[in-house]
């Protein structure tokens, strides 16, 4: 199986993006069971959106998954769930980390999923300028024909 080794240029930026998560994953469930920083919405009610929102994620995160690494051989990819939006693998990120948040219940992870927000975002107008550089015009292109980073018709 073929295994993604990011360009030298963003491998620093894949553990900036996801150190939010992994901080949602420590401070979340300590949050949870010291009974601190709690969402003033009902429990159970955060709990479920939470579930669904991360098995949301989960979903973006395997569309990416499956499809990249079964078409990816070096060349530019542009179909499945890249037809759609540009970055799904820092989607399903995003969206996993606001779902584990909310599925502990937690101010605290939530305010640091809101804080990764930025951070991905520097993450993708850096790896644009990589990918500009690494497929040139075909790449633009593809920008022009599929205008939204993260979510359709927001950004």
């Amino acid at each position: 199986m073929f295994h993604y080794r990011p360009p030298k240029e963003l491998r620093a930026l894949f553990i900036i993006h996801y150190a939010p998560l992994l901080l949602i994953i420590l401070i979340g469930p300590l949050t949870a069971y010291y009974g601190v920083w709690e969402l003033p919405i009902p429990k159970l009610l955060s709990i479920i959106l939470g579930c669904v929102v991360f098995l949301l994620g989960t979903y973006v995160y395997f569309k990416w998954e499956i499809f990249w690494h079964k078409t990816y051989k070096g060349q530019l990819v542009t179909g499945g769930i890249f037809q759609y939006i540009r970055h799904p693998h820092y989607t399903s990120v995003l969206i996993v980390g606001f779902g584990l948040a909310l599925f502990f219940y937690s101010t605290a992870a939530l305010l640091i999923a809101f804080v990764a927000i930025p951070i991905m975002i520097w993450s993708i107008l850096d790896e644009e300028k990589v990918l500009v550089k690494q497929y040139g015009e075909p790449y633009k292109e593809y920008m022009k024909k599929v205008p939204w980073r993260m979510i359709p018709r927001l950004f």
